[in-house]
């Protein structure tokens, strides 16, 4: 598998503009009144949309040399984006041998009350190196708590990332300063998607 960063990266912008983006008066999950909502899940979970979700993401731990064995995030949002990045891991060591894979972790909101009581589902190795992933950065807060988790589970997070960062109520200044040394890396701003968006409407005028 041969990816194209750049192709990926415009395409999957422009599917995140036309099918997550909306204009209008919303109450956000913080609370705070907003002109605008994303709900990226609806591009994440659009066949062609985590597709490249997954393609973007993998490029971007393998640009900045993150080397983990695993990614993972609070579920919902990050779910379809640790599927799609382990999928894509995979393809690209069909093509490249030697490149290691990349498993997936979920975090729930709650430990279980039954069974094991795992708060952790899938890939829980101490001392592993994780990167955690989310779709939407507002407040911060599903990011840090699936990072907390993931040190609680005594793995070691080497990185954050996520799809598009609304630049607003701190959230940036929260994650950056609950991964300590791991780089926290937005692929889009909400300002990147709203021109987008607008850019797309303007075409169809």
């Amino acid at each position: 598998m041969t990816t194209q960063p750049q192709d990926s990266r415009s395409a999957l912008l422009h599917l995140i503009a036309t099918l997550s983006f909306r204009l209008g008066d919303f109450t956000l999950s913080s609370g705070a009144r907003s002109d605008y909502y994303i709900d990226c899940r609806t591009t994440t979970l659009h066949a062609e949309g985590g597709r490249l979700a997954g393609l973007v993401l993998y490029d971007a731990i393998r640009q900045h040399n993150m080397q983990p064995q695993a990614v993972g995030g609070l579920t919902m949002g990050a779910d379809p984006l640790v599927s799609n990045i382990a999928s894509a891991s995979a393809w690209y060591r069909i093509e490249h041998p030697d490149a290691p894979l990349i498993h997936g972790f979920l975090v729930r909101k709650a430990e279980k009350t039954h069974g094991t009581g795992r708060r952790v589902e899938g890939f829980c190795e101490p001392g592993a190196r994780v990167v955690i992933v989310d779709d939407v950065c507002t407040t911060g807060a599903s990011t840090i708590q699936a990072m907390q988790a993931a040190r609680d589970a005594k793995m070691q997070v080497v990185g954050v990332l996520c799809l598009v960062d609304r630049q607003e109520q701190n959230g940036r200044a929260a994650v950056q300063s609950a991964a300590q040394d791991a780089p926290f890396l937005p692929l889009f701003t909400a300002a990147d998607v709203r021109a987008a968006h607008i850019a797309a409407q303007d075409k169809h005028l």
